[in-house]
């Protein structure tokens, strides 16, 4: 753990330090969006970009990539960061899952939170590959990323399922019989 405290710390440090303003940002949008979307999107951001800053910042050069899922999961089970792995990679995404969907009706559904999750992180992924910084890029990364995000979605599901639309009563609420009658065929 102290060795993910001197790597990262001062990611840690600076995102903590820019909490006021992010919360000051909110309350200030939250006067032309309205309160729920300006703590979605200011929250969207502040908790995808310090994870964004860690993954792209540069680790030398070169490049590697595994296609085969499940292959690196299995080797950071041996690792001794391997609590740091796998929570790291949850959440990377968790903000995404946890706010899309508050913010965004069409996002409630869990499979498209997993589907917003598992593009970012493809991205991502793609970047790092794309941009040789001596990073892993892996398909393993993508899958626990897309988890995070669908684990995060069902933290706020109470928030957002009561937007979903109810199909159900909306069909029983129409007419049984047109409001006015039906022309006759011609």
């Amino acid at each position: 753990m102290n060795g993910t405290w001197e790597a990262w710390g001062e990611v840690v440090l600076a995102a903590s330090a820019v909490l006021p303003v992010a919360g000051v940002l909110a309350w200030w949008l939250a006067r032309w969006r309205g309160r729920r979307a300006a703590v979605c999107e200011v929250g969207l951001v502040v908790g995808t970009a310090p994870w964004l800053w860690m993954i792209l910042t540069p680790k030398g050069t070169g490049r590697s990539v595994n296609l085969v899922p499940l292959r690196d999961l299995a080797d950071q089970l041996t690792d001794d960061r391997v609590v740091e792995q796998f929570g790291g990679n949850l959440l990377v995404c968790a903000a995404l899952g946890l706010l899309l969907p508050v913010r965004w009706a069409w996002f409630g559904r869990w499979y498209r939170i997993l589907l917003a999750g598992a593009a970012m992180s493809l991205a991502v992924e793609v970047l790092q590959f794309a941009l040789a910084i001596g990073r892993h890029s892996s398909v393993d990364d993508v899958l626990l990323n897309a988890a995070g995000a669908g684990l995060a979605g069902l933290l706020s599901r109470r928030w957002w399922a009561s937007r979903l639309p109810d199909t159900v009563t909306a069909l029983s609420d129409r007419p049984s019989s047109p409001s006015r009658p039906l022309a006759a065929p011609r």
